[in-house]
């Protein structure tokens, strides 16, 4: 069975986009408490990136990093949605699908202080 939402090309389909992931930002900081913790140490790491003297490559790694935990809570936040939008009741498969999306989570917190701690150590 085929979407009746694809079907669009081109330009179009490159503005509906955007749009879609827009909304997705304004969601998970309307309801994600987490998602706006990430985010406001993002505003906080991102310029610091460029007041420290690294190399591009280093500056490369630091703002990668950042944005690979802001893009792995935003998944998180997907899988929980998903989760609760199928049943609210408490669940084995629903616990285990949360609790690695936490672990991605964790993960990439993990990672964003291990390549700032590298970086800033030379």
């Amino acid at each position: 069975m085929k979407s009746p939402h694809k079907g669009k090309t081109g330009l179009r389909r490159l503005l509906n986009a955007l749009g879609y992931s827009l909304e997705g930002l304004k969601a998970a900081h309307k309801n994600e408490e987490a998602f706006r913790q990430e985010v406001l140490l993002a505003a906080v790491l991102v310029p610091l990136t460029f007041v420290l003297e690294h190399s591009a490559m280093g500056r490369a790694m630091m703002l990668a990093s950042v944005f690979l935990m802001i893009i792995v809570e935003l998944l998180n936040s997907a899988v929980e949605a998903t989760v609760d939008r199928i049943s609210l009741e408490n669940h084995l498969l629903a616990k285990r699908a949360k609790d690695i999306g936490s672990a991605a989570v964790m993960l990439s917190l993990i990672n964003l202080v291990v390549v700032w701690v590298l970086v800033l150590l030379g």
